[in-house]
């Protein structure tokens, strides 16, 4: 079985484009019954179609880069207080601003919710982060594919999962796209590199089956599997 301590990173593509209350209630049964179990989870929400629709509008209004940031925080935080609320009493409804504060929250609860937590910083970096200084050592991003493709499948319809990826291969994948706010990537290039530099291993898969949690942290061989 996987280590007991995990940061597992929901893409905003899964639970909030559109925001969807039945598959949040779903995580939340996956996520209470690995607590009984003895896991520990910090759980980092994206704003998805939300955090999106007023980038937009905050484009429109000719605000910056960093105003846009600060807005897409926002609505991811807004995710993670409706899981967090579904999850009660086993997390605190306390959103955490800063990834110093989740340590004193883990002392009396065995799972907490973030959202965003700074401008220029993505939820999957904030989630990497948190793996390396928390010292948890597995990471799992559910998203909205079924893991890491070799091409775009939705644009090529010869595109395959790749089962396992060497920390080299990932940042040689994502390492170099340019970040803006809203950016749509698997992983974005910032957390990448820093899954590689620091080895934590990783495991991409499909977010919208919240069981592939459970299946995962048991050591089934599902979605892609980041490691050397």
């Amino acid at each position: 079985m996987f280590p007991m301590k995990i940061v597992l990173r929901i893409g905003g593509s899964v639970i909030a484009s559109p925001l969807n209350p039945l598959l949040i209630l779903e995580y939340s049964k996956i996520l209470g019954k690995l607590s009984q179990n003895g896991f520990k989870l910090l759980v980092v929400t994206g704003g998805g179609e939300l955090a999106r629709i007023l980038i937009e509008n905050a484009k429109m209004m000719n605000m910056s880069q960093e105003s846009q940031d600060r807005i897409a925080i926002q609505a991811s935080r807004v995710i993670a207080q409706l899981l967090a609320e579904a999850l009660r009493p086993t997390t605190p409804v306390t959103i955490p601003k800063r990834i110093g504060e989740v340590s004193k929250l883990f002392k009396k609860h065995s799972i907490v919710v973030m959202g965003g937590i700074k401008p220029g910083m993505t939820t999957d970096t904030v989630a990497v982060l948190a793996a390396i200084k928390l010292g948890f050592n597995l990471l799992i991003k559910a998203t909205n594919r079924d893991g890491i493709y070799n091409k775009d499948p939705s644009r090529y319809p010869d595109a395959f999962k790749i089962d396992n990826l060497s920390f080299k291969e990932l940042k040689n994948m994502f390492g170099r796209v340019h970040y803006e706010a809203g950016l749509k990537t698997i992983i974005d290039p910032k957390a990448a590199r820093l899954i590689a530099r620091h080895k934590i291993k990783t495991i991409v898969l499909n977010g919208f089956k919240p069981e592939n949690i459970e299946l995962a942290v048991k050591g089934v061989k599902i979605g892609t599997l980041i490691c050397d």
